[in-house]
């Protein structure tokens, strides 16, 4: 029976980054994956939408210039394959010469694994063949797949999850999205952006994206409804049926009215499950979370040998976090002692129109946590890269303990590159620096990131433009006890 330093369940973004790791301390690895290395995170998941979102905005950028033109499904379909092939070919590409160059170092099986015991390992492969092998640790990282609803006959075809989107084969007229956490706004947006089809939005909440503060959702719902979406706030399904290949649903609104509707497709986005039915966890003695998932202790299960990384543990299911855990669970079992992973100082991007980017707290989170805060904020359209693009829709906002002191808690960008603008305050937040040196730095002229500079400047007093000038682009205001004041300055 072949022995390993470490078995990898799960050919995902997390199981592959920590068979990477792994080999980079000399271990002897065998990665195991029951389909195609990469995962959902290249095949259903991360690159397919985001592929999509991308394609959605060129085509929304040619319709601002030609408001007739439209998109060819053929052409959509193809990007998104061609974006999967590549990656999932230098995934491939890569560990079969790691195999040839380092056999020593690692290896592949392709096939289903389940637990005998807390070290050994059974793989059943397509073939109807069978092999056991063991390992001195173990990694868990089989990801996870949408969640299906008893309720709802889900097909992939007429009413999808994200995993169906693939098999569209044009651009539906008509699409109801179930579900306004990222996820559902994201294939809104998409949809939206094409100009095609006739986007609905079912949010039982008063607003989408609930976890977010009240000016990101508001802004990302005028975004959609100016696009044409309709997004029924305050609404619960009561059902949704296939009929004569279409879609038919009803909803109950908070007032008691109903209302019922036709549409060509749907799209169920109600969150997602860990894959562990198949993994034998009862033989090895892992135990389950209150959630369902595999518990875990900074990636360590309650059995020692036995870590666990990315959505399996759905803790927070995006590959940076997923990739991070594995990487960090291999360190833990065969480098040096570390200090445990935080889950506070995430970077974040939701793929919207505009896109959001986020790191640390919001002021909803400081709210709730009675953290007495201040905050900045700073209009897109004060910003001359903005200008120059002609994306003058967003905001830049800081928020900072209220002392001298200044600690960045979090920050939230909102508009066109976003995602640029974020990396340099997540820093600070990680490091627990302050914002007198990012302020000082001669940024990038025109760049996005100026943005980030001038609320640091404004929290220093020390501003171009000054608040209590342009009151409706530049906001200055300090929050304790649920109560905001606005201020005309901060220092």
């Amino acid at each position: 029976m072949e022995h390993y330093d470490l078995i990898v369940i799960g050919g995902g973004p997390s199981g592959y980054a920590g068979a990477m790791r792994a080999i980079d301390f000399k271990k002897k690895v065998l990665l195991i994956e029951k389909k195609r290395i990469g995962g959902a995170g290249v095949y259903d998941g991360v690159l397919t939408s985001k592929t999509l979102w991308e394609y959605s905005l060129k085509v929304s950028s040619i319709r601002e210039m030609i408001p007739n033109y439209s998109a060819d499904y053929e052409d959509i379909a193809k990007t998104v394959k061609e974006a999967v092939f590549e990656r999932k070919t230098q995934m491939t590409v890569h560990s079969n010469l790691l195999q040839k160059r380092h056999p020593e170092l690692f290896s592949y099986e392709k096939g289903l694994a389940s637990f005998l015991d807390k070290h050994t390992i059974l793989i059943k492969k397509e073939d109807g063949t069978e092999k056991i092998v063991q390992a001195t640790h173990i990694l868990i990282a089989t990801g996870s797949r949408p969640r299906y609803l008893s309720n709802i006959p889900i097909d992939e075809n007429i009413i999808m999850t994200s995993d169906g989107v693939k098999n569209l084969t044009e651009i539906p007229k008509s699409i109801v999205v179930l579900g306004a956490g990222v996820i559902g706004c994201e294939f809104a947006t998409i949809f939206s952006n094409m100009g095609q089809t006739k986007v609905y939005l079912i949010d039982k909440a008063e607003r989408i994206l609930p976890f977010e503060d009240d000016d990101v959702a508001t802004l990302i719902s005028e975004s959609l409804e100016k696009q044409g979406a309709t997004i029924h706030h305050g609404s619960s399904l009561k059902r949704m049926e296939i009929k004569d290949g279409k879609v038919e649903y009803e909803l109950l609104y908070n007032n008691g009215a109903t209302e019922i509707i036709t549409v060509d497709k749907a799209l169920v986005s109600v969150g997602r499950v860990p894959n562990i039915e198949h993994l034998g966890l009862d033989n090895a003695g892992v135990k389950l979370n209150e959630r369902g998932s595999v518990w875990d202790d900074d990636t360590q299960t309650n059995i020692s040998n036995i870590y666990v990384a990315g959505d399996v543990t759905t803790e927070m299911a995006l590959v940076n976090v997923g990739e991070r855990e594995a990487r960090h669970a291999v360190v833990r079992m065969f480098g040096p002692t570390i200090k445990p992973l935080s889950y506070q100082n995430i970077s974040t991007i939701m793929f919207l129109n505009p896109e959001v980017a986020s790191v640390g707290m919001n002021e909803q989170d400081c709210n709730r946590k009675g953290i007495a805060h201040k905050v900045v904020k700073l209009d897109y359209s004060t910003n001359a890269r903005a200008i120059a693009m002609r994306k003058t829709k967003g905001f830049f906002k800081i928020i900072v303990t209220n002392d001298n002191g200044m600690r960045i808690l979090g920050m939230r960008a909102v508009g066109e590159h976003a995602s640029s603008a974020i990396q340099a305050v997540a820093y600070l937040v990680h490091t627990n620096q302050g914002i007198r040196e990012l302020a000082d730095m001669m940024h990038p002229h025109p760049s996005i990131i100026e943005g980030v500079q001038e609320c640091l400047r404004m929290l220093l007093g020390k501003s171009i433009y000054k608040s209590y000038i342009f009151k409706d682009k530049l906001k200055c205001y300090v929050c304790e006890n649920n109560v905001c004041t606005p201020v005309e300055s901060l220092v």
